[in-house]
């Protein structure tokens, strides 16, 4: 059972539960990986921030509850959820990994902690088969963003290839968020033996004993944080101000506020000229298949113009094309929870529909310079401009007539 918490879908299972799901997904004979995440407030403001971050939480296997934050947050949603430490959790699978035979490889972390951690885990379960530990890609030395390669790619393969060979069943990774849950998303089709990969973020400092954990009393009480808090404030005090202040503050918005209110959007109509006709470019959502629409995005603040033109710039991946007008207020529609990137629209950020104006671009670059993002879309298309109206999904047709009109009317 899940919960959804600022439009990120929350397991609700005990540990028990989790564990006796892990122990399935490694003594399956089904082919292919599973990955689990252990989500806290921390990773729920990023993924606000990060929509490629928060489609990857929202397509785990299991999204494990690690924040008392969390807790508190489904106790406001009328559920229990206990959290489960990630770290614990790693040392649960690594017990029955031991009891069904199974090997676990550990990457990331830096100056040889991976190594200290493998040799810290033999010692507390002595029939632990480790196929590999390593720091595998340096901090800085690596990008990816969007499902694209910035650098690193290379250092990627070859990190593949070494954990091939010696062929784990389970790995964990120590990139730390969102690096490693993207690293994870990207990488684990192409890891052959993996059953099971998880992130683990500061872990294998834990268990190497690099940082000591808060007293079980602290723990029991959800006050790990301020332990940690006390340990390193410089390095701390940032991440608990945003779980404990900002992660609250943005929940009470989600849940009371912004059920009331529409969220400003911005519809991009993106044109170019063909000889005498104007093409009018559309996207295919994921979810529906067969859902055409304009590209579109909140404002976040932004005034239309500089929200357009980012919005287009995630959206197709170039940044060439000219701004030339853009129109406030045109449309408002109350949404009709379709899923979006794996949850309800009315989860995402907790609005009871959109208020629309629309930001027109012309487009001056090759179709080659088109990339659509992976976790909206599916495919793109240039619909002449009599068509559009027709083509875009009945849910969108109101909107797109609106907004065609108002393009006539600049032409």
């Amino acid at each position: 059972m899940t919960i959804n918490i600022l439009g990120i879908n929350i397991s609700t299972d005990s540990k028990q539960e989790v564990l006796k799901q892990i122990s399935d997904f490694l003594l399956s004979s089904n082919q292919g990986g599973h990955y689990i995440v252990t989500p806290n407030p921390e990773f729920l403001l990023a993924a606000r921030k990060d929509e490629e971050f928060f489609y990857i939480l929202n397509q785990t296997h299991i999204a494990v509850p690690d924040g008392v934050g969390l807790t508190f947050a489904g106790l406001f949603l009328g559920k229990i959820i206990k959290r489960i430490s990630g770290v614990d959790l790693m040392l649960d699978i690594c017990k029955l990994a031991e009891k069904e035979n199974k090997s676990i490889f550990l990457l990331g972390g830096a100056n040889g902690v991976a190594r200290q951690a493998a040799d810290e885990l033999k010692l507390k379960f002595p029939s632990l088969k480790i196929a590999g530990a390593e720091e595998g890609l340096k901090s800085g030395s690596w990008k990816l963003r969007s499902g694209k390669w910035l650098k690193g790619e290379e250092q990627s393969k070859k990190l593949e290839v070494r954990i091939n060979e010696t062929k784990p069943d389970i790995l964990f990774v120590a990139f730390g968020h969102p690096r490693q849950e993207k690293w994870i998303y990207h990488s684990l089709p192409n890891l052959n033996s993996v059953r099971l990969a998880m992130g683990v973020g500061g872990s294998f400092d834990f268990i190497a004993g690099k940082i000591k954990r808060a007293p079980k009393i602290l723990r029991a009480m959800g006050l790990e944080w301020l332990w940690r808090l006390l340990q390193e404030p410089r390095k701390r005090w940032r991440r608990i101000y945003d779980a404990v202040v900002i992660f609250p503050w943005e929940f009470f918005k989600w849940r009371f506020i912004r059920p009331w209110q529409y969220r400003p959007n911005v519809a991009c109509l993106l044109y170019r000229k063909n000889g005498d006709n104007i093409e009018i470019l559309l996207a295919e959502r994921n979810h529906p298949v067969g859902h055409w629409q304009l590209p579109q995005g909140g404002t976040d603040g932004e005034d239309l113009e500089t929200a357009g033109a980012r919005e287009l710039r995630e959206e197709i991946g170039t940044n060439k094309f000219k701004p030339i007008v853009s129109f406030k207020d045109l449309h408002k529609y109350k949404f009709n929870n379709t899923l979006s990137r794996g949850v309800k629209s009315s989860q995402i950020l907790g609005y009871k529909g959109q208020k629309q104006g629309l930001f027109i671009a012309e487009f001056f670059g090759k179709d080659s310079d088109i990339t659509i993002n992976f976790w909206d879309h599916r495919a793109w298309k240039w619909v002449g401009l009599e068509k559009v109206e027709s083509e875009v999904h009945q849910y969108r047709q109101e909107a797109t007539k609106v907004f065609i009109e108002k393009f006539k009317s600049i032409l």
